[in-house]
């Protein structure tokens, strides 16, 4: 039982609102991992590839039996986990290209089903494995893989609601990129739950619980259409229907098709058109564009830096606290459990930031476009010509701010890669207050561009590749970690020194988008100068053909002591 597109636009603050709260505590919960290794450390996960000789030990205060029972942690304890992660993280990205497809030509709702019902089969996994960890320790890669699904199945598809919204779109955008990235406070939020005596196995339970709900809220009020554009749909239109939907469903699709002239552009342009546009740009030509390929290289730098980053939070907290010694003492094996818990828990509550500063890179990418909206058909006399001028012209606006926002974005990132060289535990604070900016920003900006750039019919699938490619590139990040953990005793000086000099490859894109503007420039200087031209000429025309009529009829027409072409 679908909406139709009209229930939906009249339920579009309902959608965006719980789209929010899904995403919050369904979407990229994997990206909070530093708090679920702590909770998979304590319920055994892989303690079996621990010896005595070279491992601590963790005890776990909540079993079920109510005992304090202990569990061996180590190194390949850590790796093993943290291969979890790597696949899960790939999946998070890598799945959106083909999501991106089957969307352009499906529509959001299946995914959204789909992502929901793998959310909640990846819960119940959890619990099952958690009754026999030693036994079932592998199936925490599957439960991690369609964590990573699910997930990305979910945010991906509430990208789509912002073009329900208008001149708001970017910021709709930003709370939706927001609440993804924000998604990690999830895990800590779970964590405290599991340390205040509740059993791993029934928060996985009710977890699923929650991930039918959302399947629930997307069956009844998710449209079997996209949501196309404002470029594409007059949605002003909807408004004026006072209809009933019930009752309207087929009067709401004659509302938004372009026989009524309630699309601007024809219906091949939206995502769900079945023919081809003739003059529409062509896929690849969107592909092979500069700024699509510039795209790939700061995304994927940027992938790479955050990604590391959270899956070896933990062994650089600790590093701070042990300083790399081969065989500490009990006392410090104990505070470095502790500091690890406690900033663990502060990195993931840190995570809420981002639905409070994403809005802002959504108004760095919205500045001014307000300006940018064309004027009302004015009428003058008895004849009626339509007269659109552009108070300012919209695609270098567009260009304008997403040059302002990669620019900022990659400061912060470059500033977040100078904390982590300093050797400081409490500044680590403002290093998680700026990876959290950092990866809703460099979100929000790439989906803001690709919207205003490309064709709605091409956003999914960019957005896909660029995922994708970003993901294979995150991949690094599990030799990396192997690198510091074993030849560099858990020293991560020298790995986040290099992925500083890395990261200063952000900068092509908004250096690429800076020429390209200029160029923008240019050709809108010329065409201004032709049309000056032009309308110079068709007033010389006008004002010769008028005096000569107006000899040949005996009549000489008044000037006011004014010549024609100055009139």
């Amino acid at each position: 039982m679908a909406a139709s597109l009209l229930q939906a636009y009249r339920r579009r603050w309902w959608m965006a609102v719980t789209a929010v709260f899904e995403n919050l505590l369904c979407s990229a919960v994997l990206l909070g991992w530093g708090s679920l290794l702590i909770m998979l450390k304590r319920e055994g996960f892989y303690s079996h590839l621990c010896s005595e000789n070279e491992s601590v030990v963790v005890s776990l205060g909540n079993s079920s039996s109510g005992e304090v029972e202990e569990w061996l942690s180590c190194v390949d304890q850590e790796e093993m986990l943290n291969l979890g992660f790597t696949i899960g993280s790939f999946l998070l990205s890598a799945t959106t290209l083909p999501l991106g497809i089957l969307m352009d030509r499906f529509g959001p709702r299946p995914i959204r089903l789909v992502g929901s019902l793998c959310f909640s089969l990846s819960c119940v996994v959890m619990a099952l494995s958690a009754f026999n960890p030693r036994a079932l320790s592998e199936l925490i890669f599957l439960a991690v893989s369609l964590n990573g699904f699910g997930g990305i199945c979910l945010t991906f598809t509430s990208l789509t609601l912002p073009n329900m919204f208008g001149a708001r779109s970017s910021t709709v955008m930003s709370l939706m990129i927001g609440s993804y990235a924000s998604s990690a406070v999830t895990f800590p939020g779970v964590k405290l739950i599991y340390e205040a005596g509740v059993s791993f196995r029934v928060i996985m339970w009710m977890w699923a619980g929650l991930a039918g709900l959302v399947f629930l809220n997307c069956f009844i009020n998710w449209p079997k259409a996209g949501f196309p554009t404002p470029d594409e749909v007059d949605y002003s239109k909807i408004e004026t229907l006072q209809e009933p939907p019930s009752s309207d469903t087929k009067a709401a699709g004659e509302q938004l098709s372009p026989k009524n002239g309630d699309v601007r552009h024809s219906t091949e342009k939206l995502p769900n058109g079945s023919d081809a546009v003739p003059n529409a740009t062509p896929f690849r030509r969107s592909v092979f564009s500069p700024i699509f390929l510039w795209s790939l290289i700061t995304m994927g730098m940027t992938q790479l830096r955050i990604i590391f980053y959270m899956g070896a939070m933990n062994k650089m907290l600790e590093f701070l606290v042990t300083h790399g010694e081969e065989h500490p003492s009990e006392h410090m094996v104990i505070e470095a459990e502790e500091k690890v818990s406690f900033y663990s828990s502060i990195f993931g509550t840190l995570q809420l930031l981002c639905l409070a500063t994403c809005p802002l890179i959504g108004y760095i990418m919205d500045w001014r476009m307000k300006d940018c909206e064309e004027e009302k058909p004015s009428h003058t006399g008895t004849e009626q010509r339509q007269t659109v001028v552009p108070k300012r012209d919209r695609k270098i606006q567009k260009v304008t701010n997403a040059i302002r926002a990669f620019t900022f974005t990659n400061i912060l990132l470059l500033t977040f890669g100078c904390c982590c060289l300093i050797d400081s535990l409490p500044l680590q604070i403002l290093t998680f207050i700026l990876h959290t900016m950092v990866r809703g920003f460099i979100h929000s900006c790439c989906g803001g561009l690709y919207a205003a750039v490309y064709p709605s019919n091409h956003f999914g699938t960019l957005t896909g590749l660029q995922s994708m490619v970003s993901a294979v590139l995150a991949l690094l990040q599990q030799p990396l970690f192997v690198v510091m953990v074993s030849s560099l005793n858990g020293d991560p000086y020298w790995i986040n020194l290099g992925l500083i000099l890395f990261s200063l490859g952000g900068f092509l894109l908004p250096g690429y988008l800076f020429y390209h503007r200029r160029q923008l420039l240019r050709e809108k200087e010329a065409r201004d100068k032709r049309a000056a031209e032009q309308e110079m000429l068709t007033l010389n025309n006008g004002a010769t053909n008028g005096a000569t009529n107006g000899t040949t009829n005996g009549y000489k027409p008044h000037s006011n002591g004014v010549t024609p072409v100055e009139a």
